[in-house]
């Protein structure tokens, strides 16, 4: 928790109330926040007294704070509520637009902006008509053409992930629900009967030439077979993946349960700080559920990051039940390992050899002054067909374009070309 300096209580402060109203706005940050947490909430500031501001924070936290994923909006609704004098105009310092001078930029923190619109919900906001908030004209009138701007869809189509309010992450899951991932079939060494086959079919020929008393009519033919191939989706969940990857799973959700897209099975994992296989939980037909589901199965949510390990555990459990129809490969993450980089450059050449296409996902390819420094994305590149973005809703539609193309590799070359330089 971070350190502010404490502030006088007034005389009246309806503790209760302002209680009821927190928690409002945490549940309108995206924290499940229900009734019962309230009461329990109040008996327990009323059991631990009001004596610490310390004390009262972790007191809301224990009661409020059910996974490590809230802990973020917890503290900045926390922070703007109850310790901040000025925190409305804080918010909406951060909510309206402002003009941009030459002083440095600052990115506001995870859950922040979130925070803000939570607390500023039915706030009454400056009037942007020209008129103040008494209704008097303003001396200067500002006319902008907005004609050419992008519509709001086109907007959060590439609004990055992690500065994504409440309101539109659940917009973007639902653009993510109507996203497809389509596939074409992989050909087999088996062959089949064609009519317009390249290949000859004697043992076809000659049992058609004894039907007819040994006169060959016409020479059958045979082709290549086709199968569908499996989808197998290894997602980084560690702290610095953990927005992106709720995201991508709900991706990967959607293309789990719909029909007609051409994959045999999906089959998905999570890897952090170990592997946890989580294909089971994506079959239900909720997706929520189904995260909640796959949370509680996988203990290392926002933990740290053992790419190699985890790698490893799969190609030795996993890869010969999962890969042996040569399966696509789908590894989500930043690359960030701070294990032995030639361990991870060996299970990802195992891992190549074992799939019939490794597309990596990397986030931080939405840097454009994005390099290949990391020791870890050092060993993971020149082991996998492609490189794309996943940072956002149209980075993850561009994933068919990779995954159908056998042509297509991303940002590889680029990444491979600046490895060399560097």
């Amino acid at each position: 928790m971070e350190r502010y300096p404490d502030l006088a209580l007034p005389e009246n402060p309806k503790l209760v109330h302002n209680l009821v109203h927190f928690a409002r706005a945490l549940r309108r940050a995206g924290m499940p926040v229900g009734p019962g947490r309230v009461l329990t909430a109040i008996e327990a500031v009323a059991g631990a007294g009001f004596t610490r501001k310390i004390d009262f924070y972790w007191v809301l936290h224990a009661c409020f704070v059910g996974r490590p994923e809230e802990r973020q909006v917890f503290n900045q609704v926390f922070r703007l509520f109850w310790r901040d004098p000025r925190y409305m105009e804080h918010m909406m310092s951060m909510l309206l637009p402002a003009v941009r001078g030459v002083q440095e930029e600052h990115a506001a923190d995870a859950g922040a902006k979130r925070a803000a619109e939570a607390l500023l919900d039915g706030a009454d906001a400056p009037d942007r008509q020209g008129q103040n908030k008494d209704g008097d004209d303003e001396e200067t009138e500002i006319e902008i053409d907005a004609s050419q701007t992008a519509s709001s869809d086109e907007r959060l189509r590439t609004l990055d992930f992690e500065q994504m309010s409440a309101d539109e992450a659940a917009a973007a899951r639902r653009m993510l629900a109507r996203l497809a991932l389509p596939v074409r079939p992989i050909k087999t060494r088996r062959l089949v009967h064609a009519t317009t086959g390249r290949r000859p079919d004697w043992r076809r020929t000659m049992r058609q030439a004894v039907r007819q008393g040994g006169e060959i009519a016409a020479i059958a033919r045979r082709r290549p077979a086709t199968r569908w191939p499996a989808l197998v989706v290894l997602c980084d969940i560690s702290g610095s993946m953990s927005q992106y990857s709720r995201m991508v799973l709900h991706f990967i959700h959607t293309v789990a349960n719909r029909q007609g897209q051409g994959w045999a099975k999906v089959h998905a994992f999570t890897f952090g700080t170990r592997l946890t296989n989580i294909t089971r939980h994506l079959r239900q037909r909720d997706a929520d559920a189904a995260l909640n589901a796959a949370g509680a199965e996988a203990q290392d949510w926002q933990g740290g990051t053992r790419i190699g390990q985890c790698l490893h555990a799969f190609n030795r459990d996993w890869s010969r039940r999962v890969l042996g129809q040569g399966a696509v490969v789908l590894l989500i993450t930043d690359g960030l390992d701070r294990d032995d980089p030639a361990l991870l450059a060996h299970e990802m050449e195992r891992l190549q050899l074992s799939s019939h296409r490794v597309v990596w996902v990397n986030p931080l390819l939405r840097w454009d002054g994005f390099a290949p420094r990391a020791k870890g994305i050092r060993a993971i590149l020149p082991h996998v067909d492609t490189l794309r973005a996943g940072h956002s809703v149209a980075s993850l539609a561009a994933l068919a374009e990779a995954i159908s193309d056998p042509t297509d590799h991303g940002e590889k070359a680029r990444m491979m070309a600046l490895m060399a330089d560097g």
